[in-house]
Formats: structure tokens, sequence, C-alpha cells
């Protein structure tokens, strides 16, 4: 099968089919070519419900995860957004075609730059990337931004980083796995003048979150 056929396989039957109705959530994951963000020897499995490795440690995500957390903090063609957790550079190109800006941090360097070269090849021009500690954030990173409309974190963290949650606007949304190691709860975080709403939007497993204010290595 094409991997056009198989692309608009996994929006119907892993995306749509659970409860993803957002006309532009499934757009962008029918524009998007998977396949290209996995190593080549994957890339037969691109498209299957689960998630892969792209080497030292990390995954791509599974399609849905990454549709679900982009549905619950509803990015908007405005939005500023903040991305922990480059990796193989798929999540963050499809943020690109729906926000105005994306921010995206990733600590380990070779990762980074290949979803870099991936990206500006692809057409992506709306994206800066920064080398370091992704519970730090943006922190020192160029351009200046020193706050997000959304931030959406793709590794879990042992408890909300507090920098994350000081770069988040006010009426921003932040979507985060917390937990353990091994088990976590994907959390929806609304920052407010006076307060701090969360809200559960159940288990999931993610890579652990390594950095100053997440889990030492």
């Amino acid at each position: 099968m094409r991997f056009d056929d198989q692309r608009k396989r996994m929006v119907k039957h892993q995306i749509a089919a659970r409860g993803i109705s957002s006309k532009r959530i499934l757009e962008v994951f029918l524009k998007v070519p998977r396949h290209q963000f996995v190593p080549l020897t994957l890339s037969h499995l691109a498209y299957n419900d689960c998630p892969l490795s792209i080497g030292q440690g990390q995954t791509i995500s599974q399609p849905y995860i990454v549709a679900l957390m982009m549905d619950l903090i509803d990015i908007q063609p405005t939005d500023r957004v903040l991305e922990i957790g480059t990796g193989s550079g798929y999540q963050t190109a499809l943020i690109a075609e729906i926000a105005k800006e994306v921010y995206t941090v990733e600590r380990i360097s070779g990762l980074l730059r290949h979803a870099e070269n991936l990206l500006n090849n692809m057409g992506y021009r709306n994206v800066y990337y920064k080398i370091g500690d992704g519970t730090k954030g943006w922190e020192y990173g160029s351009p200046t931004c020193k706050e997000f409309e959304k931030i959406i974190v793709s590794a879990a963290a042992p408890e909300i980083p507090e920098s994350l949650i000081s770069q988040l606007a006010v009426d921003g949304l932040m979507i985060i796995p917390a937990g353990n190691r091994f088990y976590q709860e994907l959390i929806v975080i609304e920052k407010k003048e006076d307060n701090i709403i969360h809200t559960n939007h159940g288990g999931c497993a993610f890579v652990p979150l390594i950095g100053e204010e997440g889990w030492q290595e």
C-alpha cells in the first residue's frame, strides 16, 4: 500500500475514529508524511498505531497521542507554541502547519540537527531551534521569547517544571505527561491571573524528561 493511502487509513482509523474531530488537526495529519521522520528501516511501520524508535533511547510518539495532545490545547493560527522534546521533528511539523511560530527544545544535539535539516528541507520557516534542558523552556533561546500561548511537552516529568509554568502566557494552555518513569497522567494546565488549573486526561507512557527540573540521568 502506498504511503499516501496508509496515511489516510491512519487518520480515519487511529485518529478520527477515536474522537478527534478537529478539521484542522485531521488535515495536518493527512498532509505531513510521517514516514520521512522515522529511520528508513522502519518506514514500512510509519503509519502503524504505535510509537517507534528514532535512536538514542528516544521515540516518535503514537500518532493518536500526538493528535490528542494537540487537540487538548487547541492550537490556533495566532499561537506561539513552545515544544519540549523535538525528537524526530514530526510533531514540530504538525504544529508548524497550524501555529504562527514553534519554538522547539531538544537536549540531544544529533536529534535536533537532524530534525532541523529535515524541516528546513521541507520548507518550514516558522520554527526556531534550541539545544538544551527542556525543563528550563526557552531560557536563553534565540530569538528571545518570554511567554507562549501554548506549551506541549513530549517527555514525562516527575512534577510540573516551574520554569515552564512561568513561560506560559495568562490564559495559555500547557500539556505535559507527569508521574513516575513508567506510567504518567496526561495533564492540561491552564494559567489564569490568580491561579493554575490542572485537568487530568488519562494514563500514558513517555520517555523521561531529563533536566534540572525533571529526572536526573
